[in-house]
């Protein structure tokens, strides 16, 4: 057996032994929640409490770090301006058009609240401030607070200047010295977010047994379908309605480009992890479709990274519905306001099975509202995970076809005719865009 057969094996072998780890903790967390016991329910709160501080911390920095090598990883040659131009339109468009269905249907269902009847665990926090007063603090008054407040939003900006920033610096030693210190300390962030999957049956756990002793409180789920509905159908709406007009209006066919794509998204779906389906996208499109590998080494490593439409979706869903449980009134103008920071915030999000879960709890937990309702979304977060992960890898795809189709005379027979560029190649290597 080859190397690479036994890699896949492995890989097989860990997913099921997840997937039995998974139910066994939910069946579990069943059972302690409906035999409560002072030593479980205390066992539980404790598991939460932990997995709670674990998301919020490996969140924060990942995606100030992802966001910001992201921008210092851009060449500056022309050919690598085209493509990024073509490639950011692209993936913004769609992204924020993800974020956009998801806020309609939001606002026409209109999901209702989860209620107790003796209280509202997720009252709101008895100094909650006005958001005009929140987004003041986006501004940040030193370097450090974001950090400590978890402020998603101000560590957001200072990526996006730190990344301006490092690109405008002169092709030296040092800035070779940043982007590898920011590449390494990315590789250490990911690492830790591997083991706190490893170690999430316990969390899932603990909050299923926490849910489940709310539900025996009395607890009613009210709109808990409905915000499941939403996010489904903004998935599905944007796969299958957005996505194949974008191809049908450059020319393409979106049928054909699903079927060249058909292995990366099946992956896709099951393993959840947009960056760990990478090679097998890049496969597909070079291979499967016949697109300029110059073009998929660049657009789809830069695509794992930013372009995020199942993110903008569940994001926005999520944070408006716990804002609403909180007790905000949720206007058009606020839906709107949020298509935009889901937009940039799914474009900050880690290409890794629930990051947009852990996302969303940093997000909610910087603005001081409760994320218990999150402990409830977390065992049914798998299946929207899959569908989100695949919706994701379809518009790299998408976006990687529509930026060939602009950078071509015949998108297949003839080859791309590329612009001097005497300082850089656009090839980007697999191993150097799992970086990006």
């Amino acid at each position: 057996m080859h190397a690479e057969d036994i890699r896949r094996h492995i890989e097989r072998s860990s997913s099921w032994k997840y997937t039995i780890a998974f139910t066994l903790a939910i069946a579990l967390g069943v059972l302690n929640g409906c035999f409560q016991t002072t030593f479980g329910n205390e066992f539980a709160k404790f598991l939460t409490d932990i997995f709670v501080r674990l998301f919020k911390f490996v969140s924060v920095p990942i995606i100030g770090v992802t966001i910001c090598l992201t921008i210092a990883q851009l060449g500056s040659s022309v050919s690598h301006k085209k493509l990024w131009q073509r490639t950011l339109t692209y993936t913004l468009s769609t992204t924020i058009l993800a974020a956009s269905v998801a806020a309609v249907l939001f606002y026409t269902i209109a999901p209702a609240n989860v209620t107790t009847p003796e209280e509202d665990i997720f009252a709101a926090m008895a100094d909650k401030g006005t958001y005009l007063d929140y987004f003041v603090k986006i501004i940040p008054d030193n370097p450090l607070a974001p950090l400590v407040e978890g402020n998603v939003l101000s560590i957001l900006l200072i990526a996006i200047v730190c990344g301006l920033g490092i690109r405008a610096i002169p092709d030296t030693a040092h800035k070779e010295a940043i982007k590898n210190f920011l590449a390494g300390l990315q590789s250490i962030l990911f690492f830790i977010v591997k083991w706190i999957i490893r170690l999430l049956p316990l969390g899932i756990f603990g909050f299923t047994s926490n849910c489940i002793a709310e539900f025996a409180k009395g607890v009613q789920l009210g709109g808990l379908g409905s915000y499941f509905m939403v996010i489904i159908a903004a998935n599905l709406i944007q796969g299958l309605v957005i996505l194949p007009l974008y191809l049908l209006l450059k020319g393409l066919n979106p049928i054909k480009t699903i079927k060249g794509m058909s292995k990366a998204l099946i992956i896709a779906f099951f393993s959840k992890s947009s960056a760990g389906t990478l090679p097998i996208t890049l496969s597909c499109a070079e291979n499967g479709l016949k697109l300029n590998t110059n073009v998929t080494r660049f657009v789809l490593p830069i695509c794992t990274t930013i372009n995020m439409n199942g993110c903008a979706a569940f994001i926005l869903t999520t944070v408006v519905y716990l804002m609403q449980n909180n007790g905000t009134d949720i206007s058009p103008l606020l839906l709107v306001m949020w298509v935009f920071i889901a937009t940039i915030a799914a474009v900050g999000n880690a290409g890794v099975p629930m990051g947009c879960f852990f996302l969303s709890a940093s997000l909610l937990s910087s603005m001081n509202v409760p994320i218990v309702l999150m402990g409830i979304i977390l065992p049914f977060y798998a299946v929207l995970d899959m569908i989100e992960t695949a919706l994701n890898v379809w518009s790299d795809s998408c976006v990687a076809t529509m930026v060939n189709k602009d950078m071509t005379k015949t998108p297949q027979d003839e080859p791309w005719e590329e612009e001097e560029d005497t300082d850089n190649s656009i090839y980007v290597s697999v191993d150097e865009g799992k970086k990006s």
